[in-house]
């Protein structure tokens, strides 16, 4: 939002795009682009990087970061459309006013603007960190959860969450179907989910502060 910056439109529409086009479109291509046989890997070879190709989601902690970094890009443009628009609401008089009583920049922003956009955003961050705890969508389009046997006891996979697990449970083979322990993890994410939401939200700014 800074007025040095130059295309700020292109930087932006790059962003956009990734949002534009569907989720599933997005992480399907994502895990076909580090697949075993994929294009980061032959781009890596021919540029001597590596010797043998990388099995990028069968080792864990690889695919871990590579599920963090994918669910960061597609999640970024959101974030980044409303914070533009709560950038330009900020008052200039409080700018103005910091400027002149000689605050740096780093001050104006622990002050001023962070603050702000922070109290702004709570609920949409709390509504965040409760979608990425049922986000089903990035893990098993990118990794099925997988690898197998590599998570909690050696049942859940080494990338699954407690949706992708229950799913597993319930419907992913019904003629070994656990749906005592599908409902048991339900309960476990709805108290979790909840539980967290409601101190956080109660405890922020936004909520305290509403009026």
């Amino acid at each position: 939002a800074k007025k040095t910056i130059r295309w700020k439109p292109v930087w932006r529409s790059i962003f956009v795009i990734a949002m534009a086009v569907p989720q599933f479109v997005s992480l399907r291509v994502m895990n076909s682009m580090f697949h075993t046989y994929g294009p980061i890997n032959t781009l890596l070879l021919n540029l001597g990087f590596i010797e043998t190709r990388i099995n990028f989601w069968a080792d864990v902690n690889i695919a871990k970061t590579l599920i963090i970094f994918i669910n960061m890009w597609v999640g970024i443009p959101y974030y980044m459309l409303l914070i533009s628009g709560l950038l330009l609401n900020i008052p200039k008089d409080y700018y103005e006013a910091a400027e002149i009583e000689g605050a740096g920049k780093f001050a104006i922003f622990r002050k001023i603007t962070f603050p702000y956009i922070f109290f702004m955003t709570t609920p949409l961050l709390i509504t965040g960190f409760v979608g990425n705890i049922n986000n089903f969508n990035v893990i098993w389009l990118l990794t099925n959860g997988g690898p197998s046997g590599q998570g909690t006891g050696g049942v859940a996979g080494g990338t699954d969450i407690l949706i992708t697990w229950l799913y597993k449970l319930t419907m992913y083979d019904l003629n070994v179907a656990q749906y005592d322990m599908g409902a048991a993890i339900g309960i476990i994410m709805f108290i979790i989910s909840a539980t967290l939401s409601l101190i956080i939200f109660r405890r922020s700014s936004a909520y305290k502060k509403e009026e």
